[in-house]
């Protein structure tokens, strides 16, 4: 239904502004601005240009996402209504189109959209393709973005043991988060897999980091973060585990034992299950003072260690 609504009625409004003179758009790309790891926010410059109506700011989260890239109609239809569209959907589509641009143009350009010259630059920055849109600002300047380059490169940091490097990149890409993404944001069935996709990062990410930092010694800098996180996540046996060793490391051995029975007695009353044997071993260790909790984690995880 949606691709044929496509043909029938964007053809008219693609081809309109196609005969639109296309010019080089400095301003866009260096001035437009979206973060989404928190509340939606999108600025021109230091003007705030967030729309305040639900679908808009829902469409402009899923441009942002994928910037630079074309987001086909149906996409963006399948995201706005489910599978339920109304037959009117194309054409309030449309209408929110023209919303977020009258949005973008009121940050700094202060004149009517119907300006010529400030209705070139804003269909440069959102821009009409065949069979559908297309945000075109500098990957950048969105901060989903920013995180996974981030992330990307402190990963690969990680992996070659350059633990500084690592703990660098990884808390800077870490400290883009304002609170829960998308919090403010009605959120779709194409949002919802880019939504768990970037919580998924995140605690990858804090693991990483954790780790990164436990390599570099910082075990007692690390006691209340692990503290915080091993509480919100009850049931996430690698932070718990790392809460474990660090505790330890901090001469805390009797707080070490208790946290494991905490992990023990939630993983009990939600799933019915034990710990993992990596964590049964890790146990096991701190009951026995093993030396290997005392060593350097040059070699790796100390928990795949342990676990043989």
């Amino acid at each position: 239904m949606v691709n044929r609504l496509v043909t029938d009625v964007e053809a008219t409004h693609i081809s309109a502004d196609h005969r639109v003179e296309r010019q080089s758009n400095a301003w866009g790309n260096t001035l437009l601005d979206v973060k989404i790891l928190g509340p939606l926010d999108a600025r021109n410059g230091d003007h705030e240009v967030t729309p305040s109506a639900a679908k808009p700011r829902q469409l402009l989260t899923l441009l942002a996402l994928e910037s630079g890239r074309v987001v086909s109609a149906a996409t963006i239809v399948d995201e706005l209504w489910g599978g339920r569209p109304p037959r009117s959907a194309l054409t309030t589509m449309q209408t929110y189109i023209l919303q977020l641009r009258r949005c973008i143009v009121g940050g700094t350009l202060g004149g009517p959209i119907e300006d010529a010259s400030a209705r070139r630059a804003v269909k440069e920055v959102l821009a009409t393709r065949t069979g559908g849109y297309s945000l075109n600002i500098d990957a950048s300047h969105i901060d989903s973005r920013v995180f996974d380059s981030l992330v990307r490169r402190g990963g690969h940091a990680f992996q070659e043991g350059e633990w500084a490097a690592a703990s660098q990149l990884l808390r800077s890409a870490l400290e883009l988060w304002r609170g829960p993404a998308m919090v403010d944001v009605e959120v779709g069935d194409v949002l919802s897999v880019d939504l768990a996709r970037l919580n998924e990062s995140r605690l990858v990410t804090l693991e990483q980091v954790i780790e990164a930092e436990m390599q570099l010694g910082k075990y007692r800098s690390l006691l209340s973060e692990l503290a915080e996180l091993a509480s919100r996540y009850p049931l996430h046996e690698n932070f718990a585990g790392q809460y474990i060793v660090v505790l330890y490391r901090a001469g805390r051995r009797s707080q070490a034992l208790a946290a494991y029975s905490r992990l023990c007695t939630n993983l009990g009353a939600e799933l019915g299950v034990a710990p993992s044997a990596r964590l049964q071993q890790l146990h096991s260790a701190v009951l026995t003072s093993e030396p290997a909790l005392d060593e350097p984690n040059a070699g790796g995880r100390l928990l795949d260690q342990l676990a043989g």
